[in-house]
């Protein structure tokens, strides 16, 4: 769990709030039993773990691996290494793969938006094979870059030995690192998150019967807006799934369900929503600071000003048990003395969020502005002042 907490904390994004599991608290909600052999709730806008069961047990990735590839393709994207209209063309390799395909054939040359529609709604791992070639050059290429990502973001459970997710020797990842995969996909790449919310799509020349999206969730529920199903015989059926719901005096409220070993396609999509929508209901979200408002404004010494506004630049949101809200306190633990100068967005402490007597977050928490140090003699009458003190 420490390794956890610290990668979500260096997202900085959603909240910026550390994430905590509720099961350590005396009164948490107990989640619905749910028919698989793992799973994970987590509340991306508060940045904690709502439920969790084996999370870091060992299993196989079947199509969710194409997280991860979509994610590289993303990057070279905005590296402007390829481009959504660019035509890759199909090899041998990509048109023999097995499983769920797109169609495509070596005598075609596919647009590269085409080719994530293909590998995202389709789950065609034609087209991820294709991908994989355009952007790694070699789909061992690719699979290294894949691997040198996993380390990068902390997915220390992963080992990626291909880029579609057929069953392979040590293909395996966990929970844990597939919710840090999630929340780094949505956060890096918000322009190309609709992708994961297509419920159509079938590629000029191959059979339309193929091109519903495998997430049935996107036709239950309005709500959810993604990611990625996945399923063979070893993995059994999967699915990473989103959904975010306004919420007065929060706004929009994400969560992410991972569900990983269902019994059947159905069953990870009944699974999945039942764990999306307790989330909902047996916790509140609470926002206790805007974003860029400030969390206090305690004295600085030596500055130009006599104070330092410090907060987030985000929002500051926590759930906590329905009902529970009114038992929240904070506290900031911080320097004291502060000597200026600061910079805008310098680390200057920590807000405690305390539910009873129990942590439920702890936000970092930055210099929303910049304080100059003063001139000699300013510097000199607080430090009289300071020594005074």
């Amino acid at each position: 769990m420490k390794r956890f907490l610290s990668v979500l904390r260096s997202l900085a994004v959603f909240a910026a709030v550390a994430p905590a599991a509720f099961g350590a608290l005396a009164q948490a909600p107990q989640p619905p039993e749910i028919a698989a052999r793992t799973y994970m709730l987590v509340d991306v806008t508060a940045g904690q773990v709502l439920a969790a069961k084996d999370i870091d047990a060992p299993v196989e990735q079947a199509s969710l691996t194409k997280l991860m590839t979509g994610y590289l393709v993303f990057d070279a994207l905005r590296a402007k290494k390829i481009a959504l209209d660019q035509k890759l063309p199909v090899s041998v390799r990509a048109w023999k793969m097995p499983g769920s395909r797109m169609f495509i054939d070596p005598k075609m040359q596919v647009p590269v938006e085409d080719l994530i529609k293909g590998m995202i709604v389709q789950s065609g791992n034609d087209a991820t094979v294709a991908l994989a070639e355009g952007v790694g050059g070699t789909v061992e290429n690719f699979v290294k870059l894949m691997n040198d990502q996993a380390k990068a973001l902390g997915m220390n459970g992963t080992s990626y030995r291909n880029p579609e997710g057929l069953t392979e020797p040590g293909h395996t990842t966990t929970a844990r690192d597939l919710s840090v995969l999630a929340m780094r996909l949505m956060k890096d790449f918000p322009e190309y998150m609709h992708y994961y919310s297509t419920k159509q799509y079938s590629y000029p020349g191959t059979p339309a019967s193929n091109g519903s999206n495998r997430n049935t969730l996107l036709f239950r529920d309005p709500t959810v807006d993604g990611l990625k199903t996945g399923h063979t015989a070893a993995a059994g059926y999967c699915l990473v799934a989103t959904s975010k719901r306004e919420f007065p005096g929060v706004g929009q409220r994400r969560l992410l369900s991972i569900v990983l070993g269902a019994a059947s396609e159905n069953a990870r999509a009944n699974e999945s929503q039942k764990l999306l929508n307790w989330g909902y209901t047996a916790f509140e979200a609470v926002k206790l600071f805007d974003a860029g408002s400030p969390v206090a404004s305690p004295a600085v010494w030596k500055g130009k000003a006599s104070t330092l506004k410090i907060g987030r630049e985000e929002a500051i949101v926590v759930a906590v048990p329905s009902g529970s809200a009114g038992k929240l306190t904070t506290q900031i633990t911080r320097p004291d003395p502060l000597v200026a100068p600061y910079t805008q967005g310098q680390s200057i402490g920590t807000l405690k969020v305390m539910l009873a007597d129990q942590a439920v977050a702890e936000v970092p928490l930055i210099a929303l502005e910049g304080v100059e140090q003063a001139g000699i003699l300013g510097r000199a009458w607080d430090g009289i002042r300071l020594w005074i003190k």
